[in-house]
């Protein structure tokens, strides 16, 4: 049995341009797919978010639209109300990683707003790739990617092959136009180089111990690729 942290946004909205607060958090697919992998594996979860406090899920994700249909839509909610660790997450700023044996960032545009500057969260994931410990993010979780700053001001994360949430589903989502910065093109400013799959399909791409999936369809082949490298 391994031990695998979630470390989930804080955030209930997503500040736009013009200083309107846009519902949002966890996007809930991108959660509950991977818990389920990695508890009908074995594995312990544990989640932490900054300050402790229990995340929110956009509850656009729970809507019937999202899921295919009303019965997926009830079959995501039932999941996620089963999901005790969500209930009671720890502090971020209290993580140790030796506690863990790999690290997932689930997303929804919940860490646009506070992990894509939160520096404890950027110190645990420089020192995550660092590890060699399975890191997988996905969706707008790679915001995160945008704290983890070195000592000399370069992104720990320059250079590494990711697939975030692009600027082209952004823009299919309607919000491109009203936010404040976009995750793909924030992160190849920051060196990142970004590989992209067309949008909506599921596309992970794997970078040694990184781990990243595109948009919330690939989170159950994510899960899949971090199994493989804790068996």
């Amino acid at each position: 049995m391994s031990k695998i942290l979630f470390v989930m946004t804080g955030a209930d909205h997503w500040t736009l341009a013009d200083g309107t607060k846009h519902p949002t958090g966890f996007w809930a697919e991108e959660a509950v797919t991977p818990y389920a992998a990695f508890k009908a594996a074995g594995h312990e979860i544990t989640v932490a978010t900054p300050g402790g406090v229990v995340p929110t899920v956009d509850r656009g994700s729970l809507a019937p639209e999202f899921n295919g249909g009303q019965e997926g839509a009830d079959q995501v909610a039932a999941a996620l109300a089963a999901v005790d660790e969500i209930k009671n997450p720890i502090s971020l700023e209290d993580v140790r990683l030796d506690d863990y044996d790999a690290v997932f960032y689930p997303g929804g545009h919940g860490p646009m707003e506070d992990l894509s500057a939160d520096a404890a969260s950027g110190r645990l994931l420089i020192d995550a790739l660092d590890s060699g410990r399975p890191l997988a993010v996905v969706c707008h979780g790679s915001a995160a990617l945008l704290a983890a700053v070195k000592e000399d001001g370069t992104n720990a994360f320059a250079g590494r092959k990711v697939s975030p949430f692009t600027d082209a589903e952004e823009i299919q989502a309607g919000l491109a136009d009203r936010a404040k910065w976009l995750l793909e093109s924030r992160l190849a400013e920051a060196g990142v180089t970004i590989d992209a799959g067309e949008p909506w399909a599921p596309h992970v791409v794997v970078d040694g111990n990184l781990i990243t999936g595109q948009n919330p369809s690939s989170s159950a082949a994510l899960a899949t690729e971090v199994l493989k490298k804790l068996a």
